[in-house]
Order: C-alpha cells, then sequence, then structure tokens
C-alpha cells in the first residue's frame, strides 16, 4: 500500500479498512467535508479563467496550432492544496542545503583541483566526457565559488517497512530550473479562491522569492559592487517557459532581455538602452550553456552575445548558474551525490537518493534488461519526461523498442526501481481522487543559503501515472508549510 499525504489507514477501526486525516490535514479534512461540489467545481473554472487571463501558460515543443504557431497550454490548477508540517520541513530544509552545498564542491572541484577524480571516487570519464563538462571553465574562479546560485530538487516520497513515508531525491536541477513562477501564482489563486483556510491555517508564506532571488543575485556580482545591474536573459517568447522568465524580471524590477539587446566590449558587458549602453554586472541566463556564446560554443546561436565567455572568464560579469554547472545534474552523475556529502562536508546524507543501476556497468545493463518491465530507465541528458520508459505502464512492443535503444547505447540510461509515489487528494473529473505527487524546492546560494518555505508540487492528473511533468499532462498545487 503507498503512502498517501492526507490520510493514513487507520487498521484499528471495526469497519476494516478506514482512513482518518493525519493531524496536519485534520482541520483541512473536516473543511473539505463541509464542501458542495457545486462550490468546488465553480472554483476550479474560475481559477482557469484567471490564469488563462493572466497568460500563465507553457509552450509545447513539438506541437502546431492551425496556424503553424506553437501550441500554448494552461498548466492545470488543483485547488486542494498539498500540506506539510513544520518539522517535516526543517529536515527537509536541512537534507536540501547539505545537498546543494556538496554540488556547488564539487562542480569548483571539477574545474580546479579535481580532487574527487583524483580519489576515484567517481569515473573520470563520467565527468570529463560528459556532454555537461565545459573545459572552457577550467581554472575559471566565480564569485564565492558558487555554481549552482538556483537550484531545484526534485523530492518524491514513498511507504516505508514501517508504513510510514520516506523522501528520496529523485534528480537535481542545477542548470536553468523552471516552476518557481507557478508555485507563486497558484498560492495567490488560493489565497483568492479560499481566504477563510488562511485564518484557519498559518501558512508560511512564498511571495517575498523574488526578493530573495534578486538578493542572491546582487550577491554574486562580480567585485562585490554595491548596485550591481542585473538582467534576466530570456531565448525569447517561444520559450515554453518564457512566461516564467518575464514574470520574475518585473518581479525583482530588473531588464529581461535576449541576446540581441546585450553586445560585449573591451571584455565586459552591456544592454543597448535607450539613453545608451549600460553596463551589465549579472546575468540570470534561463538559455542553457550552447547558445550563450556563438563565438565560444554554437557558432550558429542567434540566442546569445559574442564575447559573453571572455567577459566572464575576465570576472567582469556573472552569469546564475555559471556555465558548466549541468555536469552535476547530469543523471549519470546523480548516483555519486552521495559521496560527495561525504567526501566534501564530512557527512551522512541527510536526504537518499533512490537506488540507480548505471547501464554503463555490464551487470547494471544486464539486471535492467532482465527487469525492463518492473523499472524506469531515463535518458541519462534527458528532461520534461521525455526519454524514459516507465516499464509496469508500458507494452511489450514499447518495452521491446526501448530494449533495442538500451543495448545500441547503454551509457545514456541509468534504471531505477518504480517507486510508489505519495498521493493526495486531488479534484478530477469524476471528483476527488488521489494522485501521485512530487516537489521540487527551490533553493538559493548566495552569501547565505535560503529557500522559501514550500516549493512546487506536481500531480501527475492521469490515474495510476507516476509522471507529473506538465509536458506530459501533470499539474500543479499549492504547497503549504505549516508555520510551528
Amino acid at each position: 500500500m503507498g503512502f498517501d499525504e492526507m490520510y493514513v489507514v487507520n487498521s484499528q477501526v471495526a469497519s476494516g479498512q478506514s482512513a482518518v486525516a493525519r493531524s496536519h490535514y485534520q482541520a483541512y479534512a473536516e473543511w473539505l467535508a463541509r464542501q458542495v461540489d457545486a462550490t468546488m467545481q465553480a472554483r476550479r473554472a474560475e481559477a482557469e479563467v484567471i490564469f488563462r487571463r493572466v497568460g500563465i501558460t507553457f509552450a509545447v515543443y513539438g506541437e502546431k496550432d492551425e496556424d503553424g504557431s506553437g501550441t500554448e497550454r494552461l498548466i492545470p490548477f488543483d485547488v486542494i492544496p498539498r500540506i506539510i508540517s513544520s518539522n517535516e520541513w526543517a529536515g527537509l530544509q536541512r537534507g536540501l542545503t547539505q545537498r546543494v552545498a556538496a554540488l556547488n564542491h564539487f562542480v569548483h572541484d571539477v574545474y580546479h583541483g579535481q580532487e574527487i577524480l583524483k580519489k576515484g571516487l567517481i569515473p573520470s570519464e563520467q565527468v570529463l566526457q560528459n556532454v555537461q563538462f565545459r573545459p572552457e571553465m577550467m581554472g575559471v574562479n566565480v564569485p564565492g565559488n558558487i555554481y549552482s546560485h538556483i537550484s531545484g530538487i526534485d523530492i518524491v516520497r514513498a511507504a516505508n517497512s514501517q508504513g510510514g513515508g520516506e523522501y528520496y531525491v529523485l534528480e537535481d536541477n542545477l542548470r536553468v530550473p523552471s516552476g518557481v513562477s507557478y508555485m507563486i501564482e497558484d498560492r495567490k489563486m488560493m489565497m483568492r479562491l479560499f481566504p477563510d483556510l488562511f485564518s484557519t491555517y498559518s501558512v508560511a508564506p512564498v511571495a517575498h522569492y523574488p526578493d530573495l532571488l534578486l538578493e542572491t543575485l546582487r550577491d554574486a556580482s562580480p567585485g562585490g559592487r554595491s548596485q550591481p545591474n542585473v538582467v534576466v536573459l530570456t531565448p525569447g517568447m517561444y520559450n515554453s517557459a518564457y512566461f516564467e522568465h518575464a514574470f520574475l524580471a518585473q518581479q525583482m524590477g530588473v531588464e529581461l532581455v535576449e541576446g540581441k539587446d546585450l553586445f560585449v566590449k573591451d571584455r565586459y558587458v552591456y544592454m543597448r538602452t535607450t539613453r545608451g549602453p549600460k553596463q551589465v554586472d549579472v546575468i540570470y541566463r534561463r538559455v542553457d550553456d550552447d547558445f550563450l556564446d556563438p563565438a565560444a560554443f554554437r557558432v550558429d546561436s542567434t540566442l546569445g552575445c559574442a564575447g559573453l565567455m571572455d567577459a566572464y572568464k575576465a570576472g567582469h560579469v556573472t552569469v546564475c548558474n555559471a556555465i558548466g554547472t549541468g555536469v552535476a545534474d547530469d543523471k549519470s552523475i546523480y548516483p555519486y551525490v552521495p559521496a560527495m556529502i561525504e567526501f566534501y562536508l564530512g557527512e551522512k546524507p541527510i536526504l537518499n537518493n533512490v537506488p540507480t543501476y548505471m547501464c554503463r556497468k555490464p551487470e547494471d545493463l544486464a539486471y535492467t534488461l532482465a527487469h525492463l518491465g518492473e523499472l524506469v530507465v531515463k535518458q541519462v541528458h534527458g528532461a520534461g519526461g521525455y526519454g524514459m520508459l516507465v516499464g509496469p505502464a508500458s507494452t511489450k512492443a514499447e518495452i521491446e523498442t526501448f530494449r533495442s535503444q538500451l543495448l545500441a547505447h547503454p551509457e545514456l540510461y541509468i534504471a531505477q526501481p518504480t517507486l510508489s509515489l505519495s498521493t493526495c487528494p486531488t479534484y478530477v473529473e469524476s471528483g476527488i481522487a488521489p494522485r501521485h505527487i512530487d516537489l521540487r524546492p527551490f533553493v538559493l546560494s548566495g552569501k547565505t543559503v535560503q529557500m522559501v518555505p514550500g516549493g512546487l508540487t506536481r500531480v501527475a492528473l492521469k490515474e495510476g501515472s507516476l509522471v507529473v511533468n506538465s509536458s506530459q499532462g501533470g499539474g500543479t498545487k499549492d504547497t503549504w508549510v505549516l508555520e510551528a
């Protein structure tokens, strides 16, 4: 039996298996029981109208509307929140802080002394031959030795042998993690639709995230400038997360720019303005490494700024997250994060990894091939729920097709047991039903490590589905962390 966030099965009840609300959900469960279905349906419809009016959408790559433009979708919003107790959050926060600190140590080490490779704790070829490894970053110093200023760590919970729930880290997102705008907008929507609940519950706020983000970005300014000029660099309006880029720039009160708005002169970066060039100190980039500088990476890129890498190496501009950070969030590196924590911090990991088979290893490949129908197999460079096989939910034909891909390039895949992700009651067309969820908290690393309580809870809206990604039909929930 899986773990449900709201209800615990009480086998002592005389009628057999009966669900009772967990203590921190008690008041909400009582409130929910009093609600009329028509009212809840009306609230769902109101949320959709408002989200569409505000333009809270994402683009779906590979899909086209009738006019040939990209498909814009709303991310479905569920009106039943996910609630986390203050004690649980405190434990998660300690584990997240520890993990991100170790990952930042690792990226610095990779581009400097490479001590962890010399010790043999991670095979050198796993790092140095990784497509996310950037030789151009060797020996480049970054402010505070911080590479991942904004980290999105995907957390799942599964039932343990004692009948409780245990948190696991499913994935580290250190390049351009997205979703924080939906976290903020989901909270605004819940406060608009159900203001009475926020007098019943003392919910920790999340609206100040843009203030913390701006503080983190300013902390990263080269030379410690007191009033650094910060910009958000976007690939443009056709990017799937463009809403978020524009939202965060507006909320922080900084300029949203594209590559064509920037230029480099004498190894300094400038922004074109109606009043003439203005020096840029910090770039919060939402553009992948390959496209940042056509003079250093892909020559065909029109999304970046030629000469940016030279300015970066000279220490005249800070790029957040740092170029080359992706080497630490590759799925082939993920299995080694517990070893990083012990090596760099001298501590035992607070949050566990999901057990992982590295298909580049012959014994792990053999096991994976023999148990494809039971495992989740992922491309090491995949994202958004693409390039993966969920064995129990796949047909024999799909499994055999994937088998041939795996045999052809085993080094490109990892495999994990199919965790029964925790469920949370969710409002679907048929009424309230359990749906699987995950959680992406956002960790900000500057002069201090900060995070708003909670994060983005994603929900798999299809019955039985374990894939929560919005690109695969997933939705979101507001995440409440209760104040102590």
